[in-house]
């Protein structure tokens, strides 16, 4: 009696245990997988940034050698949740992302992350020594940080908190310092970049995209 009485009170808490570990380990996340990333990648993404992520296609960034957490968090950032809108609007990568689950987007952000970036080069000798101190140095007479406080001194960034920039695009990078400083982008953690730009002139802005796209 005593033995059937104790069976019927663990059985339920067994139960309920097994439930509980089945339920923690579907919230754990897959392990990024680069080669299902270069299946996806080369479908969804390699019409606008090459199947490598070396886009030659100038308003579209490089995503090759990229950060994956930045990338990932790029990602997740064009996709609306719901009524919730995306923190980066974007019309074209809104519609891209919107049928990746959240494993596909780490794959995504693992195969390009181990591509290699093509080299690139700065274009406008007239404004190159403008750009390097700007980037270098910033502009203490009105507050403007140097760019190499946070992507580092070669462009490289720093993992989980700032992306690479060297070799990029420099009409890209054009864009996107104009779309910090007007608004229209506002990902930025702690308003970093909208804080940095609004004392950007748009000279300074296109001599130091320029400078940045020649970074090794």
């Amino acid at each position: 009696m005593m033995r059937s009485m104790l069976c019927r009170m663990v059985l339920p808490l067994f139960v309920l245990t097994c439930h509980t570990v089945q339920a923690e380990e579907a919230k754990t996340p897959s392990k990024p997988d680069a080669a299902r990333g270069k299946a996806t990648a080369s479908t969804v993404c390699a019409a606008c940034h090459n199947a490598d992520g070396n886009s030659t296609i100038t308003a579209n960034p490089k995503l090759a050698g990229q950060h994956y957490d930045y990338l990932l968090k790029q990602l997740k950032d064009f996709k609306a949740a719901g009524d919730k809108p995306a923190a980066r609007p974007n019309a074209v990568m809104s519609g891209m992302v919107a049928g990746l689950d959240e494993a596909q987007m780490q794959d995504i952000a693992a195969y390009f992350a181990i591509q290699k970036e093509s080299d690139n080069t700065a274009k406008n000798k007239a404004t190159l020594e403008l750009g390097k101190k700007l980037y270098r140095a910033g502009d203490q007479s009105k507050g403007l940080a140097a760019c190499a406080a946070c992507h580092g001194p070669a462009g490289s960034g720093m993992p989980a908190q700032y992306p690479r920039i060297s070799g990029q695009h420099a009409e890209y990078i054009e864009a996107q310092l104009k779309a910090f400083r007007d608004g229209s982008r506002a990902n930025d953690p702690n308003k970093m970049m909208r804080m940095v730009t609004i004392k950007m002139t748009d000279a300074e802005i296109k001599a130091v995209s320029d400078y940045i796209a020649g970074l090794r």
